[in-house]
């Protein structure tokens, strides 16, 4: 079956490993199932996987891709939940020490078929496309954490976005300003501010600026870049939900004195369960939502997408389609 997967690492170089080729076909053990591949979506984790990191080369060749949707053996339409637990774990999956993603110990969703655990396929609404749908296990359910579990806000409360652009990023203002909350973002980017204005956020600002009033929250995703703003931005008794540090995770200033003085509140914040993603995709149908796709190609012209997702130069989702 066709593949897009890594064979070779490289820090500088991450996609002289990239191949897009045949691999083996996969036979379902008890308890998983095949699901033919319909869309999936790029996510930064597979550029890491590309780089070395939380991929060990003894696992290679490893099919990538985190998440996706697709139709299954008895031709249920269903999306992929991307956390897998471990043998024997219950409860919250994101707690599982020994959790993981699809493309880090399983092979992951870039494929014409994928290898899928029963319990990890989330029954997708009969009228949502596809690339709707592949975009929400990974970005989309982050961003609906953060917000809706993590962030303590409530409809009206003030939340702050740094780094408009990204896939968690853009989530985080449509799914926000449909739960009725003002969303405020930041941008080095003005066209990438206005593109999130037309998206729904109350306001948008260059990065680091001082803004007119204090936030209730932070959906923070950049890291050592904006974590001096996030900090000083927030009301007493506010709070940072981070989710990510695409910058760096070791800021000039950690400003510890103003988080405990104020009372700020640090969260961290990694993926969803299998239950919210369901919530979440009845959320995005409820409110006619649709994911704001970058580009959009076959999986034979997976190296475009990836290319594009190196550049740092996307709004929104990379989507290839099979």
């Amino acid at each position: 079956m066709l593949a897009v997967y890594c064979e070779s690492q490289s820090a500088t170089d991450p996609l002289s490993g990239l191949v897009v080729g045949e691999r083996p076909e996969p036979t379902p053990p008890q308890g998983w199932s095949v699901v033919t591949l319909r869309a999936a979506t790029l996510n930064h984790h597979d550029l890491w996987s590309l780089q070395g990191v939380g991929l060990p080369a003894d696992r290679l060749p490893m099919i990538l891709g985190c998440d996706g949707a697709g139709v299954d053996d008895d031709g249920n339409e269903v999306i992929l939940h991307s956390v897998i637990a471990s043998p024997g774990w219950s409860g919250d999956e994101t707690f599982d020490p020994k959790r993981s993603l699809f493309s880090e110990v399983h092979q992951g969703t870039l494929c014409e078929r994928v290898l899928v655990p029963t319990a990890n396929l989330v029954p997708k609404p009969a009228d949502m496309g596809w690339a709707t749908a592949a975009a929400l296990p990974t970005a989309w359910l982050t961003a609906y954490r953060m917000l809706f579990t993590n962030g303590g806000v409530t409809p009206g409360g003030l939340v702050l976005v740094q780094g408009a652009g990204g896939g968690v990023a853009t989530a985080c203002i449509q799914l926000g300003a449909a739960a009725g909350l003002r969303v405020w973002v930041t941008s080095r980017d003005e066209e990438k501010r206005q593109r999130a204005l037309d998206l729904g956020a109350e306001a948008a600002f260059e990065s680091g600026a001082r803004l007119p009033e204090k936030v209730d929250a932070v959906m923070e995703t950049v890291g050592a870049a904006t974590w001096s703003h996030s900090v000083n931005v927030l009301r007493p008794g506010g709070t940072i939900v981070t989710c990510g540090a695409t910058s760096g995770d070791a800021p000039e200033k950690t400003e510890l004195t103003k988080i405990f003085f104020r009372q700020l509140r640090v969260i961290g914040s990694t993926m969803g369960n299998r239950q919210e993603l369901a919530l979440l995709s009845q959320f995005v149908q409820r409110h006619h939502l649709e994911p704001i796709i970058d580009l959009e190609v076959p999986l034979s012209e997976a190296r475009r997408g990836f290319e594009r997702l190196a550049s740092g130069d996307l709004f929104g989702k990379i989507v290839l389609t099979n």
